[in-house]
């Protein structure tokens, strides 16, 4: 049975709570020293998806398609990806093993860490689909069949 279900939405709303909770769990870290280019970078990430990348990954195709065209939104899509990868991978290095992680700050990055990876495997999910929907417009360029980010989801 053929569902319309717009699971793509749902997705979009994680990533960017996800990513506000990376924003002010950093910025916590950050408000007490000053001087991290990992937890900085972490914070960059933050900003980006909740205020660049997924604005423009969900608004773009419905109200400004001249500007969504699906190789952009398969390149914001992808590099996104890759900054939670390389952001959670070197704040995990970052911190010290967890039995020395008693202070609130160290928390804050450890659960910092664990969002950046959720983040990071959403946006697995969304880049996948996205590069499988652009080979596919590729190949068959005369079909009228709406995808990802033509209607803001995928038809099942």
């Amino acid at each position: 049975m053929a569902t319309n279900f717009p699971w793509v939405l749902p997705v979009r709303v994680a990533q960017v709570i996800f990513a506000i909770i990376v924003l002010g769990l950093t910025a916590y870290y950050i408000s007490w020293y000053s001087y991290s280019d990992t937890v900085n970078f972490m914070l960059f990430n933050g900003i980006w998806t909740a205020f660049v990348a997924v604005p423009y990954l969900a608004f773009a195709p419905m109200y400004f398609p001249r500007v969504a065209h699906i190789l952009i939104m398969v390149a914001v899509e992808a590099v996104t990806m890759i900054f939670w990868f390389a952001g959670f991978i070197a704040l995990g290095v970052y911190l010290p093993p967890s039995e020395f992680c008693h202070w609130s700050r160290c928390r804050a990055l450890q659960a910092a860490t664990v969002f950046g990876a959720f983040d990071w495997a959403l946006f697995v999910a969304t880049t996948v689909v996205a590069t499988l929907e652009a080979m596919r417009s590729r190949s068959n360029s005369a079909s009228t069949k709406p995808g990802l980010y033509a209607s803001g989801h995928v038809n099942v």
